[in-house]
């Protein structure tokens, strides 16, 4: 059965404070039943943020899966409640072998919200807040007697993944969408819920079918608003609150409209909704201000973000001379008399400590050239993290082979079996795309080996990561984004497309790090449990890149000089990145 829903944005009071700046600008009363239409200007323009709002309830909705289109073609309505549902729902898998948390949209079909949770499992036993990901190694999908049971990569979480950057955007991964819209057009028509490469067409169908016969009476849409699509996109009707009044941008006619006018404006909102799912920020300088981290800079009068014109590497190696130069840093602690803060939804103290402090000198220290000295590799305590992870997003939203394909193939088949295995070149690879590229629609049978879950039994699949998108012509929206990165923005690149597919083997996308403890397992392939199993990882894996064992390794690996020593206040640091989401 459907769990209850609680919408993840709650809008309270509106309809009171409306009420209240019409008596008090017109001296009317305003009742709370009343029927009136909106003031022409909104019922016009619309209300900046309902697409969000809107977008949300796409997010959620169950019926858009390939499951559900099998049961209105048996004789079923788009407003039934189903009796069976997709057994995918049943429970939220986790990294605990044969262990789900209760499904909370069990006896449905699969919707996004499936992978990308949020407060659903908030007191459950095992589970916890989240921050748009789920709890497993990799993501179950709806089976199509395929052979597949999982995405070959779990959910990234989405609160900050659209934050501006240089460049322009890159999602997923592997970075094989470049615009959020691209990314919620490829979920809704792809695997995820259920549609075959090849299916494109008959998914957008299926969506704007939906979205016509809608009636707002569902579950899940009586926990938001309990309006049909067609009153929502059409946005005129008096009845639609103010704050789901879409703006005129984002409005369709559901009931004329083509089938891909209505998928692209269901697009659109969850698009805008995804969008604006960020940490908090303080209004007007947008510094991130809720973990014990930010409490600690600003307690200390430390800069929050860089200066105009100041790279976040720069503003990271500053922040490092401010924080060595502290003579009696003032500490965040739990003591709730202070007033510093208590965490809600998570089990350790709220605190930036002495601890806290020597994690962030060791995350934010460099070594003296690119590989550190006999003396540096002995003393430990650089991080090197900055690297990769410069304040204050703590990502450089680039792409790195960080050593975590290699590990887990030669875990599969032995060590210095990924060294060995056969990838082929950028004209053998084109010249067989059915051979080694990803499916699509061009392309439906192909074999996606080198986007695969490693499995003893076939030593051919692996997960390549970017080299699966690089030069792939079925995939040209994100190239110029992806080549820039992979030549170091060098313009014009000296390199050929075949020199950077080389370079492109085994590299994902640098995640952000801010509250970790809400989106494990990490890693693509959820493969690390705790934030000590990474950090003892990048210990190894950096000596192997300095002794040339990692094959295409990331540079900005050997800088890293760590003993186990410094583990405990590296972790700490990292949880003090922890915030209260919601």
């Amino acid at each position: 059965m459907f769990s209850f829903y609680r919408p993840h944005k709650i809008f309270s009071h509106v309809r009171e404070i409306t009420c209240w700046i019409v008596f008090s600008l017109l001296l009317i009363g305003c009742s709370g039943g009343s029927s009136s239409p909106p003031p022409v200007s909104v019922a016009i323009a619309g209300t900046s943020g309902a697409e969000a709002t809107v977008g949300e309830r796409l997010f959620v909705e169950t019926r858009f899966a390939q499951a559900f289109k099998v049961y209105l073609d048996s004789g079923g309505k788009v407003n039934d409640v189903l009796t069976i549902g997709d057994p995918a729902m049943d429970l939220s898998e986790t990294t605990r072998s044969g262990v789900g948390l209760p499904g909370p949209f069990a006896g449905l079909t699969m919707n996004c919200r499936a992978c990308h949770l949020v407060d659903e499992h908030v007191g459950t036993p095992g589970g916890g807040m989240r921050t748009y990901a789920d709890f497993a190694q990799r993501s179950p999908v709806p089976n199509r007697n395929d052979g597949k049971r999982t995405a070959p990569r779990n959910s990234p979480p989405l609160v900050n993944a659209s934050l501006d950057r240089p460049g322009g955007g890159l999602f997923h991964f592997d970075g094989e969408f470049s615009t959020m819209e691209e990314l919620t057009a490829g979920t809704f028509t792809g695997r995820n819920l259920g549609w075959l490469p090849g299916q494109k067409t008959e998914a957008i169908a299926h969506i704007a079918r939906v979205m016509r016969g809608d009636d707002g009476n569902g579950v899940i849409a009586q926990q938001f608003d309990g309006l049909s699509y067609r009153m929502l996109f059409t946005g005129t009707d008096p009845a639609i609150p103010d704050e789901l009044r879409l703006p005129l941008a984002f409005r369709a006619n559901i009931e004329s409209g083509s089938d891909q006018e209505i998928f692209d404006a269901a697009v659109k909102v969850v698009a805008a909704y995804v969008s604006q799912l960020q940490f908090s920020q303080e209004e007007e300088s947008g510094a991130l201000i809720r973990s014990p981290f930010d409490m600690f800079l600003s307690r200390n009068g430390l800069p929050q973000e860089p200066n105009s014109g100041e790279t976040p590497l720069d503003y990271s190696r500053r922040l490092l001379t401010l924080v060595n130069g502290l003579t009696s840093p003032q500490f965040v602690t739990s003591n709730p008399h202070r007033g510093d803060g208590l965490f809600q939804f998570h089990a350790q103290p709220f605190q930036f400590g002495a601890q806290e402090l020597e994690g962030l000198k060791i995350f934010l220290a460099e070594p003296s050239a690119t590989s550190p000295t006999g003396p540096e590799l002995s003393t430990g305590k650089i991080g090197n993290c900055l690297a990769c992870h410069a304040a204050p997003n703590f990502t450089d939203f680039k792409l790195h082979n960080t050593g975590t394909t290699q590990r887990e193939y030669d875990s599969i088949h032995g060590v210095n079996s990924f060294a060995a295995l056969t990838i082929p070149n950028l004209a053998a690879r084109n010249g067989n795309y059915n051979g080694f590229l990803p499916a699509t629609e061009v392309h439906p049978n192909a074999s996606e080996r080198f986007r695969a879950i490693p499995v003893l039994a076939d030593p051919a699949l692996t997960d390549l990561g970017v080299w699966n998108i690089f030069a792939n012509p079925d995939m040209p929206s994100p190239q110029a984004k992806i080549r820039a990165l992979l030549c170091n923005d060098q313009v014009p690149c000296p390199l050929s497309d075949a020199m950077l597919l080389d370079q492109a083997i085994a590299r994902f996308k640098t995640p952000g790090l801010r509250d970790l403890s809400h989106s494990a397992p990490f890693m693509h392939n959820g493969q690390f449990s705790t934030l000590n199993d990474i950090i003892n990882f990048y210990i190894e894996v950096s000596g192997q890149v300095r002794a040339g064992r990692l094959r295409n390794g990331a540079v900005q690996l050997q800088g890293i000089a760590l003993t186990t020593g410094d583990i405990a206040s590296l972790v700490a640091f990292l949880k003090s990145l922890d915030e209260d989401y919601q």
